[in-house]
């Protein structure tokens, strides 16, 4: 029986390295890409699909995924990110496909003591329109949008990610960024906030 380094050891190689230690099952291996890549992909996930509860089982079962397809793994010239990221983007389209029950509302986040009333309403609210704004986009346009602006990848990569050529790529941001300025521009006007006080 063969020793499993350290999990420190682990950590300085590749994804790709430690998907092939994780197709012998490899846990340590397997352990060290999920430290490596979950906040990320919950973060991807969660500008997907709205929240953080779906978001986590997205996750959860993207590195199923990761686990029972270790075996049968090769990059085929992309990158684990961009595989990885693939499979979280395409398990969060499926359940946008799928009939949702009513959502509960969010808590919202803790009071920053050091912002006046007024400007954490206004923020909250901002967020929030956003947040609804995003939601109404179509599942790839969602997609283009988390991954070049929060997942911060060039547009060559989350082409990668979405299978679609980089100006397909360009013309879904184009598209979501025009239909996000027209849902919010009624909204964030000047004078909207004494509007909606009316």
């Amino acid at each position: 029986m063969g020793l499993t380094k350290p999990k420190e050891a682990m950590g300085e190689n590749s994804d790709e390295v430690l998907m092939g230690r994780v197709a012998q099952r490899d846990g340590v291996a397997y352990s060290c890409l999920l430290t490596r890549h979950l906040a990320s992909a919950t973060a991807l996930a969660g500008r997907m699909v709205g929240n953080r509860a779906d978001a986590e089982e997205v996750v959860q079962e993207a590195f199923l995924r990761v686990w029972k397809t270790a075996p049968r793994w090769r990059p085929d010239g992309a990158s684990f990110r961009t595989w990885f990221s693939r499979v979280v983007v395409n398990l969060c389209i499926d359940r946008h496909r799928r009939p949702k029950p009513a959502p509960l509302e969010a808590a919202g986040d803790p009071a920053d003591g050091g912002m006046l009333a007024d400007q954490q309403l206004a923020q909250r609210e901002e967020a929030a329109a956003l947040a609804r704004a995003v939601a109404l986009l179509p599942p790839r346009q969602r997609a283009a949008l988390a991954l070049c602006y929060w997942q911060e990848m060039s547009n060559v990569e989350a082409a990668d990610v979405l299978s679609l050529s980089v100006g397909a790529v360009e013309s879904l941001l184009v598209r979501a960024r025009r239909s996000l300025r027209a849902s919010l521009e009624p909204q964030l006007s000047p004078g909207a906030a004494e509007r909606r006080k009316k």
